[in-house]
């Protein structure tokens, strides 16, 4: 059985950085995108960012384009996101997805929760 971790999540003043990593265990995870969504306390999945891998097209949301960045390391077998610039309502748990979009994909972390203050 595969499992996906997340790290990296805490809480940051606004204007604050964090980098999210989420690391694959267990059986080979056969899937040619991965991704981020979070969700917050009553609310949907909110979609992120998500990346096909072999140099596929790279799409974030709205809401973090030019503050986030997801990226891949092939070789440790670990997905990152980089969160720049970090305003209160990015505040959410945070769910590393091994599918796309991330937001439907079954195979998902216990997520990381990330907190922004004002």
């Amino acid at each position: 059985q595969a499992h996906l971790m997340e790290s990296g999540g805490g809480s940051v003043q606004a204007g604050g950085s964090l980098t999210l990593s989420c690391s694959a265990s267990g059986d080979t995870i056969t899937t040619h995108c991965m991704g981020w969504f979070r969700q917050a306390p009553g609310k949907e999945r909110d979609r992120v960012a998500y990346l096909y891998f072999d140099d596929g097209p790279v799409i974030y949301a709205d809401s973090v384009k030019g503050r986030f960045t997801i990226s891949r390391d092939n070789a440790k077998n670990t997905l990152y996101l980089q969160m720049n610039s970090l305003k209160p309502e990015d505040t959410a748990m945070y769910y590393c997805a091994a599918d796309c979009p991330p937001e439907r994909a079954e195979l998902v972390g216990p997520g990381t929760q990330v907190t922004v203050s004002s």
